[in-house]
């Protein structure tokens, strides 16, 4: 009998083909959020699921799964999923790096432009139908040219931010929690800074960090104050790494000049001053989305849990200390 495996979420019609070879499918193409009971009860009796980041996967739900053995995650950051619960219980873990690097990093660029041209602003004036005339002083934006950018996570997708800076002859700064090797650095012509210092200095700051307890609130009200008044912050990490509330009063009081933004806390709802604000950019999480990576993030986290289910070694592992527990039980 094939293994019983549930994916949470709408795939590729591959994937599921892919998926079918070896496991009896559960399948949620019609796309529905799974509140956490119905998760709880789809997943009850499986012995794998692909999840996404809509689904929290947690000590209440994996105390009802005792055959559940994998949980692998359409996405690079994994907050959805509590890891340690899952390395007490023996499931496995397992996300999808590398895939979406240079897709989000190309996102960044697409929202930082935007942002400093005030191009959302512009289009919603022209749909509107009030451009009647050219004026010299219309839609001033920011150069982007020449500036300063300061990137604050420089893991891949921080460094393929960085390494685009190129084009537009910018000075580049980074802050990281460890210094990057100095090879990193020249190939991506960038220079070491601490966070104040990349904050006081940047004329673009992009943030690329996982989140985490310790990147709660990264920036926040304090922070957003040490940014020139003509600086921009960019977004495309995870939400909750800014502080919203803070954020939008920033942008209110002109303590920074704009923000463009993929995600957001408590996403997708979102802070409703958000809404009210000319200078900020929206998108609704899409900086991996374009068909050729989400579907290869599917396809990635499809194989993860082949691997997990078969030879108990999944190239994306998170918690390696799960598979001696699922051993000894």
């Amino acid at each position: 009998m094939k293994p019983k495996v549930l994916v949470t979420r709408e795939v590729f019609d591959d994937v599921l083909d892919f998926l079918g070879q070896h496991f009896e499918v559960t399948a949620n193409q019609e796309d529905r959020l799974l509140d956490a009971e119905t998760l709880a009860r789809q997943l009850a009796g499986k012995d794998g699921a692909v999840t996404t980041l809509t689904e929290r996967i947690d000590q209440n739900l994996l105390s009802r799964c005792a055959k559940l053995k994998a949980v692998c995650n359409i996405a690079v950051g994994y907050n959805n999923i509590d890891v340690p619960a899952c390395s007490t219980r023996g499931v496995m873990a397992t996300n999808t790096p590398g895939v979406l690097d240079e897709t989000t990093a190309d996102f960044a660029w697409t929202l930082l432009l935007a942002t400093a041209r005030r191009l959302t602003e512009a289009e919603a004036w022209l749909r509107a139908g009030k451009w009647e005339r050219w004026q010299l002083k219309q839609f001033l934006g920011r150069d982007v040219h020449h500036a300063t950018l300061g990137i604050i996570g420089m893991g891949r997708i921080g460094q393929a931010v960085a390494r685009r800076a190129r084009g537009f002859d910018m000075n580049v700064l980074y802050y990281n929690r460890r210094r990057v090797a100095a090879e990193i650095e020249a190939a991506c012509h960038a220079t070491y800074a601490a966070k104040d210092e990349l904050l006081a200095r940047s004329d673009f700051v992009v943030l690329q960090v996982p989140y985490s307890p310790e990147t709660h609130h990264l920036i926040g009200a304090a922070e957003l104050k040490k940014m020139k008044p003509t600086a921009v912050l960019i977004n495309v990490a995870r939400g909750g790494v800014v502080d919203d509330a803070a954020l939008v009063q920033a942008l209110k009081d002109g303590t920074i000049a704009a923000a463009g933004l993929d995600v957001y806390e408590n996403e997708p709802r979102l802070h409703p001053g958000f809404l009210e604000l000319k200078n900020v950019v929206l998108a609704p999480h899409i900086a991996s989305s374009s068909e050729a990576t989400r579907h290869g993030m599917a396809m990635l986290a499809a194989k993860n849990l082949v691997a997990a289910l078969t030879t108990g070694n999944p190239p994306n592992l998170l918690n390696p200390e799960a598979k001696s527990v699922r051993r000894e039980g």
